[in-house]
């Protein structure tokens, strides 16, 4: 199999906690497997949840657990200097363009309150979808319209494609905000085509995302994007089975630094975490818990 670019690409809104360092760990295991280089990208155009620190952790998040990366920025400077998301506007906006010109999108003029109004569950189901709101109009995000989304097709690590259809949760997704940026899943999909991703690696709950940025993808005639490999890996849970979250200090690396934790015991607690049968002391540990 010849996976030549996978990526990091943590966001800077929090501190990194276990369930972040996890997913990093079996990047790098499946990137030394097969010889893929490693992508540091920081998805940071979430302007209002930005802090410095935050980009901060992620550097000594990769440093104390001593993880390498081949492409990216190497300290906080060179990150806002040289590959921030700020400076791939362009390729954002260009992209927007080619999306507007497919007639793929709608305006949407709720708030969150409103979507949860609507539908207790809080997903959007495409209320804006036939009011011909103009795109120009303020105040309004936009949307890209799932209605008529056939299967969806994701080529899935080891060696086999599977077909799915786009949950609830991923229906009639943001591509730009009300604030006139770019959201999430247009940027993610313009950064992995702009710098080359093949092998894209995250976790479970993000599966609904990978099937909009496919989708995404094919509407702008970017064919590089169906040849990408994904992996969607194991969720760890913390305590009565909860998400790990970046608000909950308590499992965040950088709380755990503080309190005097070295790799080794960081290494332990990601194995109580999983229910290794014997403890983790070290990557090799966490490489043969993953059968590689």
């Amino acid at each position: 199999m010849d996976l030549k670019l996978t990526r990091f690409a943590p966001t800077p809104s929090g501190f990194l906690h276990l369930g972040n360092l996890y997913s990093f760990l079996v990047t790098k295991a499946l990137s030394e497997k097969h010889g893929s280089k490693i992508l540091l990208r920081i998805d940071d155009l979430d302007r209002e949840r930005y802090r410095q620190e935050y980009v901060q952790d992620i550097f000594d998040t990769l440093d104390f657990m001593e993880i390498k990366y081949d492409e990216g920025p190497i300290n906080l400077k060179d990150f806002e200097s040289n590959w921030s998301q700020i400076h791939r506007i362009n390729l954002y906006t260009e992209t927007l363009e080619k999306l507007r010109q497919t007639k793929n999108l709608f305006a949407c003029d709720c708030t969150r309150k409103k979507i949860q109004q609507l539908d207790s569950s809080g997903y959007y189901l495409g209320y804006c979808l036939d009011r011909r709101i103009p795109l120009d109009r303020a105040d309004t995000s936009w949307r890209f319209d799932t209605f008529n989304t056939d299967f969806i097709k994701l080529k899935e690590y080891p060696s086999q494609s599977r077909t799915y259809t786009l949950p609830e949760d991923g229906a009639f997704f943001m591509v730009q905000k009300k604030d006139r940026l770019p959201a999430y899943q247009l940027t993610s999909v313009a950064d992995d085509i702009h710098f080359g991703v093949d092998f894209i690696i995250r976790g479970k709950d993000l599966l609904s995302s990978s099937l909009g940025q496919k989708i995404l993808a094919e509407a702008i005639g970017e064919n590089s994007f169906k040849d990408i490999t994904f992996h969607h890996h194991f969720l760890i849970k913390g305590p009565k089975n909860a998400k790990l979250s970046k608000s909950d200090g308590a499992t965040s690396i950088q709380f755990l630094r503080k309190e005097g934790k070295n790799p080794t015991d960081i290494y332990q607690m990601l194995g109580e975490l999983i229910g290794t049968n014997e403890p983790l002391m070290t990557f090799e540990d966490f490489r043969t818990f993953l059968k590689l």
